[in-house]
């Protein structure tokens, strides 16, 4: 197939990497000259994914109407807030018959758009994938075996990302739940952050084990309310990919949050680095969500307060662990 990815990332750089060793002939497009020039003279992403050769067969690209001619599938790769401006960029070029497989995992503020719903609305279509699951770009890119699942509402779809995608190290299943895969992919990221948090301060494995299981309780009633299904929190959308972002070295939300619980601010640690921990702007997502539907997501409430209100992280845990006794399930 002729693939275009859209963005040059790590996660971008990664899938044009696994794409073109399927057999795939690989536009990779990113926007800005001071990221795609570095790219093409070295070929290699040096500041998202050092160490790992970008093939001289991959086009790299910042023309767009360039990477989306003859694309008969289009992988959007780029961060979520700014998929609506990035698919706004890209309808010009974009012919109608190509699905469109989102990979970002975020939630849009304000309106509290999942990335398939922007995609749908911005680009008028609804041949959309979501692929989600435990999938750090610097093992995909390196052929570290690796499971995740797409998802489409339409099943043909589904089938199609899964041919294009699949390989013995990259193994992929199918979904029908695109809301559920989708707000896995983006909430546990927001847990993530608590987690690093948790490692920030000195917490010990108790403290995690204890902040991911109930983590993932307010996944899956937040998810839930939206219209997902239970049991989709509990496959690699859900708990796969919150037990990898927790846990991770290469976890980006976990690494924030721990330098958080070091007692560095949101604003001082988003100036030092140029990677994106898609958790921090979902945390505002989730918040204004769950209060509109109100639905009760303890711990995201406190990441919210300790990245935008201030709070300290240890009176952040206090407060979570000095709630209301109550019982573990709610029949």
């Amino acid at each position: 197939m002729n693939v275009a990815v859209i963005g040059t990332g790590g996660w971008g750089t990664a899938l044009g990497v696994l794409l073109h060793g399927n057999g795939h002939k690989v536009a990779l497009w990113g926007r800005l000259p001071e990221e795609v020039e570095p790219i093409l003279a070295a070929r290699e992403n040096r500041e998202f994914l050092p160490g790992v050769e970008i093939p001289k067969e991959i086009a790299v690209t910042l023309d767009a109407a360039e990477a989306l001619r003859g694309a008969e599938l289009v992988v959007l790769a780029v961060p979520s807030h700014g998929m609506r401006p990035i698919c706004e960029k890209l309808k010009p070029f974009l012919s109608p018959g190509p699905p469109l497989v989102s990979v970002a995992k975020g939630i849009e503020n304000e309106t509290g758009a999942r990335m398939s719903e922007v995609i749908a609305e911005v680009l008028d279509t609804d041949r959309i994938v979501v692929l989600s699951g435990p999938s750090h770009a610097e093992e995909v890119a390196r052929g570290v075996p690796t499971a995740v699942v797409v998802a489409a509402k339409v099943p043909l779809l589904a089938a199609t990302a899964q041919k294009a995608f699949m390989n013995e190290r990259f193994r992929i299943y199918t979904h029908d739940d695109v809301t559920g895969v989708e707000l896995g992919g983006a909430l546990k990221n927001v847990i993530a952050i608590a987690a690093g948090t948790c490692d920030g301060i000195g917490f010990g494995d108790n403290t995690k084990a204890a902040l991911c299981t109930r983590g993932l309780a307010e996944i899956t009633r937040l998810g839930m309310a939206l219209g997902a299904r239970q049991e989709t929190f509990f496959g690699l959308s859900g708990v796969g990919d919150l037990i990898v972002t927790a846990f991770s070295r290469h976890s980006r939300n976990r690494g924030f949050g721990e330098r958080l619980g070091k007692g560095e601010t949101r604003e001082h640690i988003a100036a030092s680095t140029h990677m994106v921990a898609e958790g921090v702007k979902t945390a505002k997502s989730v918040w204004q969500v769950a209060h509109r539907l109100r639905v009760d997501v303890p711990i995201a409430a406190q990441v919210y307060a300790i990245l935008y209100e201030g709070k300290a992280p240890k009176q952040a845990v206090r407060d979570l662990m000095t709630r209301e006794a109550k019982p573990e399930f709610r029949g």
